[in-house]
């Protein structure tokens, strides 16, 4: 039987569905994590330092000695580097460690796509620079953004150059507070308008087989970036969505990535796409629970490890005709108290499930300060428009509470 290293951060929402893809493919799982996770106490587990991506790859070839794996798999962005090291120590396919790394560092990225796809104007800007004299260089609005950082966390927008010293410093305690170098270059980029649309497909060879392309109909124009729904399939004209396919394969072409799950970001304006992320991973908490596909309603995670593991992929189809999932926002910073109104917005039509991924008492924080959702709300109807409807209902039908204090008594 098989056996296939996934790599698991021990604050990752995907562990269950992986584990049951595997079980699923009759697969045996090693799952490489920091420490172990209580849900997972069956798992076969391999506690590596994922903050040392080349320690945690070779600890991964020494297990591989005894437990010899036939792929391995990262989750969330802080396992891509550790995989691409051990996969390609171990000759299995994947991607090169050169160009995962440009996908981790925002610069880094920018850079490779530079005159080979559309992208935001920017430039980077170091610590000792002026950010209002930095700014004037690009056309306002703006938008500034650290370069260590995911999930839009420490991301702001300015519609004037004097507004930038204020948002600098500002991201500046977003990195320390986050234990990331508070001094770190700075990345200043041109706001592009338009729609925005997430593709998430896998590669085989180079070649990008797309998976789905999602909608975030909600407008994304700052001040802040925080998501909130995730539609598919995309409502965009057929000849854009070609665009949105042809830009995302030459950037991952740019890139040099070759293999394993892609998660990108475009905005759309017109007919005109840009690229404004492209991540070698899958789509990220809980979200890629919205993605079945074929007439089984195969799991998006069980199609990643079919691809890991050099299986035919299904016909990529979706189970449902139109589905998406909306992140419930942490409006304010303070303490999670629950969420009233779950029965009645499980009772919308068309809504299939609820999860709240945050523990009650604990300290959440709105963006740009915080980068994780309270939690994630899901449905399937006929059309996308169906879909979005039945999110916002829904929505409307919960009570969020968050309190400055973690106790009444407090």
């Amino acid at each position: 039987m098989q056996r296939v290293a996934i790599i698991l951060p021990s604050e990752t929402y995907r562990a269950t569905a992986f584990l049951e893809a595997a079980r699923d493919l009759g697969v045996r799982l090693t799952v490489v994590s920091e420490r172990r996770q209580l849900l997972l106490d069956d798992a076969d587990f391999l506690l590596v330092d994922l903050g040392n991506p080349i320690q945690a790859a070779a600890d991964i070839v020494e297990r591989h000695a005894t437990t010899p794996f036939a792929a391995i798999v990262p989750v969330d962005d802080q396992g891509v580097l550790v995989a691409a090291y051990a996969a390609h120590d171990l000759k299995l396919a994947h991607n090169h460690p050169a160009a995962v790394a440009i996908t981790r560092e925002k610069a880094m990225l920018r850079r490779a796509l530079r005159s080979k796809v559309a992208q935001p104007p920017f430039v980077v800007v170091e610590r000792s620079a002026d950010p209002a004299q930095a700014a004037s260089e690009l056309t306002m609005p703006l938008v500034i953004k650290p370069l260590s950082l995911a999930a839009s966390q420490g991301v702001i927008r300015i519609d004037s150059p004097q507004e930038a010293p204020e948002a600098v410093d500002r991201i500046r305690r977003i990195l320390a507070c986050a234990g990331r170098n508070p001094n770190e270059p700075l990345l200043f980029e041109r706001f592009v308008p338009g729609q925005e649309v997430a593709v998430e497909g896998v590669l085989v060879g180079g070649c990008l087989k797309i998976l789905a392309v999602l909608d975030k109909p909600d407008p994304l124009d700052g001040p802040f970036f925080e998501e909130s729904l995730y539609i598919t399939p995309s409502r965009h004209e057929p000849e854009v969505l070609t665009e949105v396919a042809a830009t995302t394969q030459r950037a991952i072409d740019a890139i040099g990535l070759t293999e394993g799950p892609i998660h990108a970001e475009l905005r759309i304006d017109g007919s005109f796409v840009r690229v404004i992320e492209v991540a070698a991973r899958p789509i990220g908490g809980l979200c890629g629970q919205a993605l079945q596909f074929g007439l089984l309603g195969t799991s998006l995670e069980t199609m990643l490890l079919r691809a890991a593991l050099g299986m035919r992929i299904p016909e990529i189809r979706p189970y449902h005709a139109a589905s998406g999932v909306m992140m419930l926002p942490t409006a304010t910073t303070g303490f999670f108290r629950g969420v009233h109104g779950t029965h009645a917005a499980l009772k919308v039509p068309g809504i299939t499930k609820l999860t709240i991924s945050i523990p009650v008492g604990e300290r959440v924080e709105a963006w740009p300060e915080g980068n994780r959702y309270l939690g994630f709300l899901f449905a399937t109807a006929e059309r996308p428009e169906h879909v979005e409807r039945a999110l916002r209902s829904a929505f409307e039908k919960l009570t969020i509470e968050i309190h400055e204090v973690p106790s009444e008594s407090a």
